[in-house]
């Protein structure tokens, strides 16, 4: 009696003290990326020694180059370029925003012009401010409130929203559409409360656009703190008068490449399994968590698999693809080709929201697979990845979602995004080594269980 209760001790306590296979494996390829990752390293690299790399400038060459040697370097089966033509905008020399008021006098702001802006000419513009909140009260107040006048969108991100991204989707229409709906009513230039959630000082520049056959006129983004005050004078002091200089330019299309490494399955070799982020970035800073993170994290799956001597059935596809910011230009031609050569994607994952602390992946996928890969849960809940329940999948696979692919995006937590996106402070002080390699780790990991065991 006593060696039965014995033996059925050992076998209620059995699964303390042993793991499945994917367990197993899943563990090893944190420790590993924990106690011997390259993803922070590679980013250290990228970040200081290229720095911004906005399409078509030199940076951007400079970090393709950069991509090209770091996949060869670390031994994935093919590393290539795949021409694309990109966008090419110059910002020019410091911009200049000031509020001109009879009250009190000249009060300096910053400002920065938005992605694919015209310039002001080197004589600026001077005249009066219009505060608007939606392209509502832009079309109720029509041409008669705003001929001649700068238009301030100043509609800030909603605090009350716990996604970030969330308070990011309500308010971007004004940065990106803006100033193609203030030009209708006749005014001269838009300025464009940033997108942050916080009392910041530095603007957040980003992607703007033009009506195709409308009229342009420069686009500004002023910081959140000097929008307030913008908007708290305005109240007091109606004929204010502010005064705006920019030097932004758009040259002719430039050529640049996606950079693109494998290691080829064993199995299933036609079979791809897509991890990517967005080489370029803008030009005010490093580029670190938009998308340099995504990036190297990217790589560091592929890294990862070679290090642990994983032979994944299906071909592993790190890309990264150039111009995100203000073009789309790499993701559209990936999939143009992708599609022309037929290749065959079971999924796509992106990385670009950062690299923080890891809290799933978002999912635009088929119900079965959508299952399949909760069905996985367990595995990854012990890691912090307990978010499964989002839609989306990144900008850059878009298109690819669109031929059918299903999609996925890597999702850490959103709390400090924007405090760095698209401004001065996108640096590699603000990335945290283990929130980074966490975020890398756990991409590998659903790459690897993917692998293993398909989607359908």
């Amino acid at each position: 009696m006593k060696s039965i209760r014995i033996l059925f001790f050992l076998f209620l306590t059995l699964p303390a003290f042993s793991q499945s296979a994917d367990e197993s494996a899943i563990k090893q390829i944190f420790d590993l990326a924990l106690s011997n990752g390259k993803s922070y390293e590679m980013l250290h690299d990228l970040t200081i020694n290229i720095g911004p790399r906005l399409s078509g400038s030199p940076g951007a060459a400079a970090a393709v180059e950069w991509s090209r040697h770091v996949m060869e370097q670390h031994g994935f089966d093919s590393v290539w370029l795949q021409p694309v033509m990109v966008p090419h905008w110059v910002r020019g020399q410091k911009e200049v925003g000031s509020i001109i008021s009879k009250k009190i006098g000249t009060v300096s702001v910053n400002v920065c012009a938005l992605g694919g802006s015209i310039g002001t000419g080197p004589s600026g513009i001077a005249t009066g401010v219009v505060e608007v909140k939606s392209f509502d009260e832009l079309k109720m107040l029509g041409a008669k409130g705003v001929q001649g006048k700068i238009v301030f969108f100043n509609r800030p991100m909603d605090p009350t929203k716990i996604d970030a991204f969330a308070a990011y989707g309500g308010a971007v229409d004004q940065r990106g559409g803006g100033a193609a709906q203030a030009v209708k009513y006749g005014a001269v230039a838009v300025l464009v409360r940033s997108m942050g959630l916080n009392q910041e000082e530095y603007p957040h520049t980003g992607g703007m656009r033009y009506a195709p056959d409308g009229n342009k006129i420069p686009a500004l983004a002023i910081s959140t703190k000097h929008a307030d005050v913008l908007s708290k004078l305005l109240k007091e002091e109606k004929d204010l008068q502010f005064y705006l200089e920019n030097h932004s330019v758009m040259l002719e299309d430039a050529p640049s490449f996606n950079v693109i490494g494998e290691i080829k399955g064993s199995e299933f070799p036609e079979e791809i399994i897509l991890v990517g982020g967005h080489l370029d970035s803008w030009d005010l800073a490093q580029g670190a968590h938009d998308d340099g993170a995504g990036c190297v994290q990217a790589i560091e799956v592929l890294r990862l698999f070679n290090a642990m001597g994983i032979k994944p059935k299906h071909t592993i596809r790190a890309v990264m693809f150039m111009n995100e910011e203000n073009g789309l230009r790499g993701g559209l031609k990936y999939a143009e080709l992708a599609e022309k050569n037929k290749e065959k994607h079971i999924v796509a994952i992106e990385s670009d929201r950062g690299g923080f602390t890891p809290r799933g992946f978002t999912m635009t996928a088929p119900k079965a697979v959508r299952d399949k890969i909760k069905n996985w849960r367990s595995l990854l809940e012990p890691y912090g990845l307990t978010d499964f329940d989002q839609e989306g999948g990144g900008a850059d696979i878009g298109p690819l979602q669109r031929q059918g692919v299903p999609v996925m995006e890597f999702l850490p937590d959103s709390q400090r995004y924007f405090d760095y996106h698209h401004t001065r402070e996108d640096t590699i002080d603000k990335v945290s080594k283990r929130e980074l390699e966490l975020g890398a780790a756990s991409m590998a990991a659903l790459v690897y269980l993917i692998d293993k065991y398909g989607l359908k």
